[in-house]
C-alpha cells in the first residue's frame, strides 16, 4: 500500500545523459512513490533503457541528481544496489543449468547460507509456478517460464524496488497476463516497480502513474485517466481495399490523418460526435472516395502516445 508521506522510492531532478553530441535524456524530473507501479513509455530509442541503467547504477549520468531508495545513485551506488533488483529486456539465466540451480547460484551470490539458499529457491519456484520445471534445464523452458525465472532470480535478494525493463516483450497474451498478476502481487507486498514497456495495454492495466518519454524529455506524466483526458477526442479508423482509393483519401484528409502502420488504414481525429463523423464521411463522399469499413475509437493510451510522440515511422500524411 502506498505511503504518501514516506520518502519517494525514486526522486529525479534535471537528469541528463549524452553520448558525445547525442543527448538521450535532457533534464528529466520525476518522482515515484513507494509501493506503486510507475510506467515509463516511449518509442524505440527514446531513452527508456538508458534511464533504467542510470537509476540502477549501471551507467553514469551526464548531469542532474537521482536518488533511489533514499540513496544517491552517484555517491552511494552500493546502497542503491542493495535495495534494488533489475530484470532486463533479455533473460539473464544460464541455459545449461536447471531453474533450481540458477536460483541457488543467485542465492550464493547474495551470500545466503546453503540451507537458506535452498529454502529461498523452493519458495520462489513455488511462488512463480515453476516447481514442476525446477529440475529441468532452462534451455527447455518456454519464453514465459524463462521470464518468470528471470524475475525469480531478481527476487532472491528481497529488493524493495524492482526495475522491469520491457519484461513481457515476446510473450504470448496468456504469459503476459500471468506476469501482470505476479507484478501486482509484488506491489501488494510493498515492493515498488519501475516498469518500461512498449505495450500500452500493459501500462494501462498495471501502472499507478505513467510518464511519456519523447526526444529525451518527459512530455507528460499522470495517471492513465489523466493522460487520456489530455486528448480532446478519439479517432475514426478508415479502412480501404484499393491502393488508389487509399492514396486519394490521404490527399483529401492531409495532415488530419495518420497512416496506421503498413495497412491501408487511416486514423482521423474525432470527438465521437455524430456531427463530426458525418462531416468526415460527407467530405470523402464529395470526392467519390469509397471507404470499405470504419470504426470509432474513444481516447485510449494509443491516442495519448500518438498525440504526444508524433509518428515514429515518419508516415504522417503531408498537407495538400
Amino acid at each position: 500500500m502506498t505511503n504518501k508521506t514516506a520518502r519517494p522510492a525514486i526522486a529525479v531532478s534535471g537528469l541528463r545523459k549524452a553520448f558525445g553530441d547525442k543527448v538521450v535524456l535532457d533534464g528529466i524530473d520525476l518522482t515515484v512513490a513507494q509501493g506503486t507501479i510507475f510506467s515509463l513509455l516511449g518509442a524505440n530509442g527514446a531513452g527508456k533503457t538508458t534511464m533504467v541503467k542510470i537509476l540502477s547504477t549501471l551507467l553514469a549520468a551526464t548531469g542532474g541528481h537521482a536518488e533511489v531508495a533514499g540513496h544517491d545513485v552517484a555517491s552511494d551506488p552500493d546502497s542503491v544496489r542493495a535495495a534494488i533488483g533489475v530484470t532486463g529486456q533479455f533473460s539473464a539465466v544460464d541455459n545449461l543449468l536447471t531453474g533450481e540451480e540458477n536460483l541457488r547460484l543467485m542465492a550464493d551470490l547474495n551470500h545466503l547460507s546453503k540451507a537458506d539458499g535452498r529454502r529461498k529457491a523452493a519458495e520462489l519456484l513455488e511462488r512463480l509456478e515453476l516447481t514442476e520445471a525446477a529440475r529441468k534445464p532452462v534451455a527447455t523452458y518456454s519464453g514465459g517460464m524463462r521470464r518468470r525465472l528471470d524475475l525469480a532470480m531478481t527476487l532472491v535478494g528481497n529488493p524493495r524496488l524492482i526495475f522491469l525493463d520491457e519484461p513481457t516483450t515476446g510473450l504470448d497474451p496468456r504469459s503476459r497476463r500471468g506476469m501482470w498478476r505476479i507484478v501486482r502481487e509484488l506491489v501488494d507486498g510493498g515492493v515498488t516497480v519501475f516498469l518500461t514497456t512498449q505495450y500500452l495495454e500493459e501500462a494501462d492495466e498495471l501502472a499507478d502513474r505513467i510518464a511519456v518519454l519523447e526526444g529525451g524529455r518527459l512530455v507528460a506524466q499522470g495517471t492513465s485517466e489523466e493522460l487520456k483526458r489530455r486528448i480532446p477526442g478519439g479517432h475514426v479508423e478508415l479502412r480501404f481495399d484499393e491502393p488508389e482509393i487509399f492514396r486519394a483519401a490521404q490527399r483529401v484528409l492531409g495532415r488530419a490523418a495518420y497512416r496506421d502502420g503498413d495497412a491501408m488504414s487511416l486514423r482521423v481525429g474525432n470527438d465521437g460526435s455524430v456531427r463530426q463523423l458525418k462531416a468526415l464521411l460527407d467530405l470523402l463522399d464529395s470526392e467519390a472516395i469509397e471507404v470499405e469499413g470504419l470504426s470509432v475509437h474513444t481516447p485510449d493510451l494509443d491516442d495519448v502516445f500518438l498525440a504526444l510522440t508524433g509518428d515514429p515511422d515518419d508516415k504522417k500524411v503531408t498537407a495538400r
